[in-house]
C-alpha cells in the first residue's frame, strides 16, 4: 500500500464492478478508506470488500440506487456519520443505452439523464457539508462528450457533455472552499459494458491513435492522480484518457 491518500475517506458510486471497482481498489491501495455503492451485485461488492481487507485496506459496501436521490443522499450522509467525513467523491455510476432517435424511448432518455447527470449533481450537493479544504469531486465522463462517431449514441453523448458544463460551474462554486472538481473522461475501456473482443471493439480501434481498449486500472490511475495532493491546482478540467479517440 502507498500513503498518498492516508487518512482520506472516499465515496465511489457504482463501485462493485468495472471502472468503479478498479477505482475502489486503487484508492484503497493509496491508503484511503473507501465506501462504495452497489445496486444489485451484492456478491461482487462483498468479494471486493474482502479482497481489499485481505490486502490490508478498508472498504465498505453500501447498497443504494443512485437513480433514487433520497437513497443516494442518505448513503452519503450515513457514510459521513460513520467515518467522520468524506474527502473524495467519485461519481462513477452510469448507464449506456444505445438507440437511434426513431427507436430510443423517453424512458431510456430519462434513465440516461437520471443516472449520468442528475445523480452526479445530487451526490455533489449531498457530499458538500461533509467535505472540507482539499476535497475532491471527480466525475467519470466519456470521450463521447467530444466525439460521437457512430449512430445511436446521441443521448449518452448528451449526458456526458452535460458534465462538461457542470464541472466548470462547480469548479467556480467550490474553488473558494478549497475543493477541486474534475471529469476523468475515458475512451473505450475493457469492461462487461464494452468488451474489447468482438466486432464493435475492433471498429472503435480503427478510430484511435492507440488501437486498443484501456484497462480499468489505467482509468483508476488517472482518478488516483486527480484525487492526490499533486493535483491540488487541477480543477474544472475534462481529462481525456482515450487513446487518441477524440484527437
Amino acid at each position: 500500500m502507498n500513503s498518498n491518500l492516508q487518512g482520506k475517506i472516499a465515496f465511489v458510486t457504482g463501485g462493485a464492478r468495472g471502472i468503479g471497482a478498479a477505482v475502489v481498489r486503487r484508492l484503497a491501495r493509496e491508503g484511503a478508506t473507501v465506501a462504495f455503492t452497489y445496486h444489485s451485485s451484492a456478491a461482487g461488492a462483498n468479494d471486493l470488500v474482502a479482497s481489499i481487507e485481505k490486502a490490508g485496506g478498508r472498504a465498505i459496501a453500501v447498497k443504494a440506487d443512485v437513480a433514487d436521490a433520497a437513497a443516494l443522499t442518505n448513503a452519503i450522509n450515513e457514510t459521513a456519520r460513520e467515518l467522520g467525513k468524506i474527502d473524495i467523491l467519485v461519481n462513477n455510476a452510469g448507464v449506456l443505452r444505445i438507440g437511434t432517435l426513431d427507436s430510443f424511448t423517453l424512458e431510456d432518455f430519462d434513465a440516461t439523464v437520471q443516472v449520468n447527470v442528475r445523480a452526479v449533481f445530487v451526490a455533489s450537493k449531498a457530499v458538500l457539508p461533509h467535505m472540507g479544504q482539499g476535497g475532491r469531486i471527480i466525475n467519470i465522463g466519456s470521450t463521447n462528450a467530444e466525439r460521437m462517431p457512430f449512430a445511436g449514441g446521441a443521448a449518452y453523448a448528451m449526458s456526458k457533455s452535460a458534465l462538461l458544463g457542470l464541472v466548470q460551474g462547480l469548479a467556480r462554486d467550490l474553488g473558494p472552499k478549497g475543493i477541486t472538481v474534475n471529469n476523468v473522461a475515458p475512451g473505450p475501456v475493457n469492461t462487461d459494458m464494452n468488451p474489447e473482443a468482438g466486432e464493435f471493439g475492433a471498429s472503435l480501434h480503427s478510430l484511435m491513435a492507440i488501437p486498443r481498449h484501456a484497462t480499468t486500472d489505467e482509468i483508476a490511475g488517472m482518478v488516483a492522480y486527480v484525487a492526490s495532493p499533486e493535483a491540488a491546482f487541477v480543477t474544472g478540467a475534462n481529462l481525456l484518457i482515450d487513446g487518441g479517440f477524440a484527437a
